[in-house]
């Protein structure tokens, strides 16, 4: 008998080619246990890493879940999300405070200028992520200002944005999936923790996250993110491509991935005369495959490099590139990289840090870098904790083997579907019991920390308790928000200013 696995880590990676979904551990050693792996195809409803079709995404998911859940003969409570595509890149923004006389930098002020950032009003985009750069004290550039006096600070800030709708149908199609996010991350961000050395980050470097529809270019110096962009073009690109050579596209992507030359050598003859085949079902000539693989590879490129340069930090990258993802292992691909970029020191990352124990599903090629990724950045038990019931399984006779009833259904099968369906009706009770007790702890922490004056945690206490989704307290979590915001408005060190110059005011008078 196979014992039910009752602490893992789930996560789900919303993939241009596929959704994947992940569930295992991370042990005492740094390494990674992986205890299922589970996917199903995206191209009918993720574009350039983008949900277009709702209903067949959330589909996916649940099939996915159940795959994964079969396996670890347990259920899954919640899931790590990865966000990424097309739309994402990041926004310099700055903020600035002046003192009327020197001001000794505390914690809180630079949780105001934070504040400030964050409430930058950006139209049809929304703040994923931020990523603080130095700040600039009189005319010096700090990492960590906090102690030092001074009559202004300037923060500077590198948001990650996407559209607004991007979270919002993630969010819808878990919902209408019946999954609960535990947490999002962003893809490009984890994916660099799980493949960058240190050393890498901190003397400058390029990460190439070469995907099916897109390609993530993520800039890093001094241990910070200093540039992210998601070109859509990818690796799907080239299988397109090629298969308007009257070929198939499965076939074509077989083609790519067997022969796809990223840099053929101009001078070999041979080619002239080679032909590629897969199997019977399809050929084509070697320089006609080569020459189709390095014009786009090669525009896929100039883009990655282009970014680059629009980062600032073109000449400032000591450990030169990282490429990564499932295109990453076209041949010769080093050799164009450094043929476009002038870039000489390239390293192929077709493994993450981590060290991935007793599964064999995970493949050494760099096209599940991202989805380790995201099981490594999660924290939280996912398993639904299963708890005593005193209501007993369905008294369902068993029939003699080899009835039927009138739908074609066995009688045996019929018995276990409906144990089944009464074991899925108990657990999504429990799960519904555990939201209300779990909603009722969290309003309680969010008015405690409301009168202590904490309101930027009673906001982020409130959002964790909106993933509850409880329908029927949207409105009362609605209400208390807009009391937060309005006193987070009312006391904040702006309206404490403004205060104090009237109260002078009304005193000169």
């Amino acid at each position: 008998m196979v014992t039910a696995t009752t602490d893992f880590i789930a996560a789900i990676e919303l993939g241009s080619s596929k959704i994947t979904g992940i569930a295992g551990k991370k042990l005492l050693d740094g390494s990674i246990q992986v205890l299922a792996i589970a996917s199903e195809n995206s191209e009918e409803c993720i574009r350039n890493g983008v949900i277009y079709n709702l209903d067949k995404t959330a589909q996916s998911l649940t099939s996915i879940i159940h795959k994964i859940e079969s396996t670890l003969k347990a259920s899954i409570g919640k899931v790590y999300v990865g966000v990424g595509g097309q739309s994402l890149k990041t926004l310099l923004s700055t903020q600035t405070l002046h003192f009327e006389e020197e001001t000794k930098i505390t914690q809180e002020l630079i949780d105001t200028l934070l504040d400030k950032n964050r409430e930058v009003p950006l139209i049809d985009r929304e703040i994923l992520e931020v990523a603080p750069q130095e700040y600039k004290v009189g005319n010096n550039l700090l990492n960590d200002p906090v102690g030092v006096p001074t009559d202004s600070i300037e923060g500077r800030y590198l948001n990650v944005i996407a559209r607004t709708n991007v979270k919002q149908n993630v969010d819808k199609c878990f919902a209408q999936a019946g999954i609960e996010i535990a947490d999002y991350f962003i893809a490009p961000l984890v994916l660099a923790d799980a493949v960058l050395t240190n050393t890498e980050r901190r003397s400058g470097c390029i990460l190439v996250d070469l995907g099916a529809d897109t390609t993530t270019v993520s800039v890093y110096k001094n241990n910070m993110l200093r540039h992210l962009a998601v070109i859509p073009l990818g690796g799907t690109d080239i299988t397109k491509d090629i298969s308007s050579q009257q070929i198939e596209e499965e076939d074509a992507e077989a083609l790519k991935i067997r022969y796809g030359n990223a840099c053929p050598d101009p001078t070999n003859e041979e080619e002239e005369t080679v032909t590629y085949t897969i199997g019977e079902r399809c050929s084509i000539q070697a320089h006609l495959l080569n020459e189709i693989v390095e014009a786009r590879i090669s525009e896929i490129l100039a883009n990655v490099w282009n970014q680059v340069v629009l980062s600032g930090y073109d000449d400032k990258l000591l450990s030169g590139a990282i490429l990564t993802g499932g295109a990453a292992n076209l041949i010769n691909i080093d050799v164009a990289f450094t043929q476009i970029t002038h870039i000489a020191k390239i390293r192929i990352a077709k493994e993450t840090r981590f060290t991935i124990k007793d599964h064999a599903e995970i493949r050494k090629d760099g096209s599940q870098n991202t989805i380790v990724a995201l099981l490594a950045s999660g924290k939280e038990n996912c398993c639904v904790p299963v708890r005593p019931s005193k209501e007993k399984e369905p008294e369902i006779p068993i029939a003699p083997e080899g009835l039927f009833t009138e739908d074609g259904e066995s009688a045996e099968d019929k018995r276990q579907r409906l144990i089944r369906e009464q074991k899925e009706k108990q657990l999504k009770e429990q799960r519904e019991k555990q939201a209300k007790a779990d909603y009722a702890d969290a309003l309680k922490k969010i008015h405690e920390l409301k009168e202590q004056g904490k309101y930027k945690e009673a906001l982020a206490e409130l959002e964790e308790a909106r993933r509850l989704n409880l329908a029927d307290k949207e409105e009362e979590m609605n209400l208390l928000e807009d009391q937060i915001r309005e006193l987070k408005k009312k006391n904040s060190r702006w309206a404490s200013w403004m205060k104090k110059i009237d109260t002078m005011l009304d005193e000169e008078k």
